[in-house]
């Protein structure tokens, strides 16, 4: 009972001491030198014949420079919604770099096609085919990616040569920034804007010529100006017509009205009545009865009162002192007459409104004139506006037509020109430069090739181990055969092994 609990606890699994790990080691040390010299040895050879090289190019992805629109419009706005750049646009940016047309032009323009060593396996292989698989290398050797919480992109190549390293780099981004001014601009812009600028400015001189020819054809410069400046003579000679017509009602009734006043009125007026004797004729009457008398009592000197000649006398006496009585009863009337002041006037006035009856109508008859012939050309004028500003709604749509064109056209140009400079929106951050140290450091190799070498050692010592069937230590006897082990004897005199 006592044995089968020692064969029992022996066998039950126990840790292993690191003095158990070494003696492995020991057990298996051809194993674990010549593993360890392989990759030491490698890691020499890596060291003085293939060491690396790595170049690395920085890219800055900016909103810097935003294109105008190819729009209808002459200042199309831009779009500055989008000031910061995404995540989507960098990881865009940085599948242009890996585009297989960029990288083929690396290829070609550095001659990476050459530097395959199993090309001698392939030789029925065409230049297109070696290039496509020099791509395909190139694009498996850059490390693109981009920076953290920046608008960066780095680049990193490495190569055995160092000029070539920075030089692969430098060519991939020329390619780059080509491909991605063909890809955010797309080309033919300026062919377009310039044959479209060419047919708007035919248009243009289309459009001034019949313009010109209506104008010279009809005489009008600007025909709704005319126009409405023949409508406001047009009002003021209506205006004026319907005024002589009113005046000349007024100077006909006016007219009216003196030729009857002038019926009523007599030509002339009593301006004075004198009344007064008439000295001369009682002078003359006195005189003559003066003489008659004087000859009666010459008479009565010789005749008797009776006689014939006596009475002839006094009858010659009385008739004239008759006629003495009848002047002194009858005195003379001295009347004076001057033209009537309100007939001369009624008279002035009426030839007065005569004259301007006459004028009136002369001036109705000429307004009349006037106002047909103003409605016959504002007609005309009204229509030939219209056919004007048809006219010149053409050439005005094919002026801005051909200044939007112009504009679009120098657009395009600037865009084109700064293409070709390279004013992009995508910048060098960092210039590839020709390293001078290798990618690792002798010391880092020297010490990463030792490592190396005692774990891939100490690894295939193990396992070199676990695969050998033979029988080590009485553990090992207790453990497979389930027996207890009475003696164990050394493989040497020098070495010595525990019970």
């Amino acid at each position: 009972m006592r044995d089968e609990e020692l064969i029992r606890r022996e066998t039950q699994p126990s840790t292993p001491t690191a003095r158990e790990l070494a003696m492995v080691v020991f057990r298996q040390r051809k194993v674990f030198v010549w593993v360890a010299g392989v990759v030491m040895v490698s890691a020499l050879a890596y060291l003085f014949t293939g060491a690396r090289y790595r170049a690395e190019l920085k890219l800055l992805v900016r909103p810097g420079r935003a294109d105008a629109p190819a729009s209808a419009q002459a200042n199309a706005p831009l779009d500055l919604t989008r000031l910061a750049i995404t995540e989507e646009e960098l990881n865009s940016e940085v599948e242009l770099l890996q585009d297989d047309g960029v990288l083929r032009k690396v290829v070609e323009e550095n001659r990476l096609g050459r530097t395959d060593w199993w090309h001698f396996l392939r030789r029925h292989e065409g230049p297109a085919d070696r290039v496509e698989r020099a791509a395909r290398r190139l694009g498996k050797k850059l490390e693109v990616e981009p920076v953290k919480k920046t608008n960066l992109i780095t680049i990193k190549y490495a190569s055995e040569d160092p000029q070539v390293a920075a030089k692969v780099l430098q060519s991939l981004a020329s390619a780059y920034l080509e491909k991605h001014a063909a890809v955010h601009r797309p080309g033919g812009q300026l062919p377009f804007f310039a044959q479209q600028t060419g047919e708007s400015r035919r248009q243009l001189d289309d459009a001034e010529s019949k313009l010109l020819t209506f104008m010279s054809g009809n005489g009008v410069v600007a025909a709704d100006k005319e126009r409405d400046l023949t409508l406001e003579r047009l009002s003021a000679v209506d205006e004026s017509n319907r005024q002589t017509r009113v005046e000349l009602a007024e100077t006909e009734q006016r007219m009216r009205e003196l030729q009857a006043q002038l019926g009523a009125l007599p030509e002339r007026t009593t301006t004075q009545i004198r009344s007064s004797d008439n000295a001369a004729a009682q002078a003359s009457l006195k005189s003559i009865l003066l003489g008659l008398q004087v000859k009666r009592v010459e008479l009565l000197t010789k005749f008797e009162p009776t006689h014939r000649l006596v009475q002839e006398v006094d009858q010659q006496i009385a008739e004239t002192k008759e006629a003495i009585a009848k002047e002194t009863l009858t005195p003379l009337r001295d009347e004076s007459t001057d033209k009537n002041a309100h007939y001369e006037w009624a008279k002035a006035e009426l030839e007065k409104a005569q004259v301007q009856f006459r004028a009136l109508q002369a001036k109705a008859a000429e307004t009349g004139t006037q106002l047909s012939s103003y409605r016959t050309l504002a007609r005309q004028l009204g229509a030939a506006a219209i056919t004007q500003g048809d006219l010149q709604n053409t050439e005005r749509a094919a002026e801005e037509n051909y200044l939007l064109y112009l504009k679009k056209q120098e657009e395009a140009r600037m865009a084109d020109a700064l293409d070709e400079r390279g004013i992009v929106n995508v910048a060098i951050a960092e210039d590839p430069v020709a390293p001078h140290l290798p990618l690792w450091s002798t010391w880092a190799v020297l010490a990463i090739g030792f490592v190396a070498a005692g774990t891939a050692g100490t690894g295939a010592a193990f396992a070199a181990d676990y695969v050998d069937s033979g029988f080590r230590t009485p553990d090992d006897v207790v453990a497979h055969l389930n027996a207890p082990v009475l003696a164990s004897l050394p493989r040497t005199t020098r070495r010595r092994l525990s019970a």
